[in-house]
């Protein structure tokens, strides 16, 4: 089983479980997707930015059998991700 951890902030668990059903995903519950070969959950927790603000970050856990099938996944969620973000 090949396990990968990637971080979002400012995009909400809603949005990132949208841009995974866009690529093949489908909704298993509130926090995790499920797709060929491939399932992704997450975590939201709130982050200091300075001494005033604070952002969502959400924490996306990726799991897979095959390393080859998981990073071009994680590769077009994450520009989907940062393309939204703040």
């Amino acid at each position: 089983m090949v396990e990968r951890e990637r971080s979002y902030r400012g995009v909400s668990a809603r949005a990132l479980i949208g841009y995974l059903e866009n690529l093949g995903g489908e909704r298993v519950d509130d926090r995790t997707v499920e797709g060929e070969d491939w399932c992704a959950s997450f975590s939201e927790s709130k982050v200091s930015i300075g001494p005033s603000m604070k952002l969502t970050e959400t924490t996306v856990t990726f799991e897979g059998e095959r390393a080859e099938t998981l990073d071009p996944l994680i590769k077009k969620f994450s520009q989907k991700a940062v393309r939204a973000g703040g």
